[in-house]
C-alpha cells in the first residue's frame, strides 16, 4: 500500500520543504477525495497548506509536481490524468463575419524627443485593446506574438501622435547560469524568489516611428513605474528587471543608455526538459535593478507576496 514506507523525509518542491506530518496530511486528502481530478486535488491542497504564489493565487504547478513526486516515491496513488483532445483554433459562429484587424495610424512620426511631447505607458486592460496589442506585436515584432503565462503586463507606448509601440512584462527565465551567478542566489533561493524578477519579454517601436532616444526614454519610464504597476495588479513589488537581446538583430544600445547592465550571454541551449531539446542563438543578458538591495532581498527569506485573503 502507498505510504507505508518511511520515505517522506527530504520532500522539497519549489523551494519549500514538507514535513512528515504535512506529507501524511496530503496523503489523507488524496485518500478522502478519490473522485477529484489532479487539478482539483492541487487546489484543495494549496488551500490547506497555505501554498500561494507571490500574486496570491494557488501554486498549482508546483503542487501538481509535488503530487507526482510523492506518487513516484510510492507515498500515494493519483487519479489518472484526463486526456484532452487536440485543441485547434476556435470555430467561427455560423454567419459571423471575420473580425477586422485593429487599425493603427501609420503616419510617420519623426523629429526629436522634445518635439514628440509627452510619452506615456498605458496598461492594456480592455479586450479590444488586448486584441490590438496582440496584432501589432504579431505583425511588427520579429519574434511575433506568443501568449505569456502567469503575471504579465502589456503596455501601449503613446503620445499625442497616437500609439508608438508596445511593451510586455512577464515572468523571468526559470534558470540562467550567467544571471544566477551574477545575483549570487542558491537554487533554493531562486525557486522561492524568482517571481520578484520580471522579464521585459517584448519591446517594440513601430517602424514608422523614428525618434532618436525614444527607446531609452521609454525604458527609463518603465524602470521608474513598474514596481507600482505590479503592486496594483499583482500585490507585490519586483526588485529586478531582465531582458534578452539577440545580437543578430540589435546591439542593446537603448538598454545601455537607460542604465541597464549587460552581464553575459545565454548558452543558446534553452530550458532542458525530458525528451525535449532545442537550440537558439545566444542572447545578450541585460539587467536593471529596481531597488539598491536587490541581491540581499533575492538571497533572503524575507520577500512576501500578496495575502490571498486580500
Amino acid at each position: 500500500m502507498p505510504g507505508r514506507g518511511n520515505r517522506s523525509d527530504n520532500i522539497s518542491q519549489c523551494g519549500r520543504d514538507f514535513t512528515v506530518e504535512e506529507v501524511v496530511a496530503i496523503r489523507e486528502v488524496v485518500g478522502l477525495f478519490p473522485r477529484l481530478s489532479r487539478n482539483e486535488l492541487a487546489q484543495t491542497l494549496c488551500e490547506h497548506l497555505g501554498w500561494f504564489t507571490a500574486s496570491g493565487s494557488y501554486k498549482l504547478d508546483a503542487c501538481l509536481k509535488l503530487l507526482e513526486q510523492l506518487s513516484d516515491r510510492g507515498e500515494l496513488e493519483l487519479p489518472e490524468k484526463f486526456r484532452h483532445g487536440r485543441r485547434g483554433p476556435p470555430k467561427a459562429l455560423p454567419g459571423a463575419a471575420p473580425e477586422a484587424p485593429a487599425a493603427l495610424s501609420v503616419e510617420p512620426v519623426c523629429g526629436s524627443l522634445k518635439d514628440l511631447g509627452a510619452v506615456s505607458l498605458d496598461v492594456v486592460s480592455k479586450a479590444q485593446d488586448k486584441r490590438a496589442w496582440n496584432e501589432a506585436v504579431e505583425h511588427h515584432h520579429y519574434l511575433g506574438y506568443k501568449r505569456a503565462f502567469g503575471c504579465r503586463l502589456k503596455y501601449f507606448i503613446t503620445s499625442r501622435h497616437g500609439r508608438l509601440g508596445c511593451l510586455l512584462l512577464a515572468g523571468a527565465a526559470k534558470s540562467m547560469g550567467a544571471r544566477d551567478r551574477w545575483i549570487g542566489w542558491t537554487a533554493r533561493q531562486r525557486l522561492r524568489n524568482l517571481p520578484w524578477v520580471v522579464n521585459n519579454t517584448r519591446f517594440l517601436l513601430f517602424p514608422w516611428v523614428q525618434v532618436k532616444h525614444l527607446a531609452s526614454h521609454v525604458l527609463g519610464q518603465l524602470s521608474r513605474r513598474l514596481q507600482q504597476d505590479w503592486q496594483e495588479h499583482f500585490g507585490y513589488r519586483p526588485v529586478l528587471l531582465e531582458t534578452f537581446v539577440d545580437p543578430q538583430h540589435y546591439s542593446g544600445t537603448c538598454y545601455r543608455a537607460a542604465g541597464w547592465m549587460e552581464i553575459g550571454r545565454t548558452t543558446g541551449e534553452g530550458l532542458r526538459r525530458p525528451g525535449c531539446t532545442y537550440t537558439t542563438t545566444p542572447k545578450r543578458i541585460f539587467m536593471q535593478p529596481l531597488t539598491p538591495d536587490f541581491r540581499a532581498l533575492l538571497c533572503s527569506e524575507t520577500l512576501q507576496g500578496r495575502n490571498p485573503d486580500e
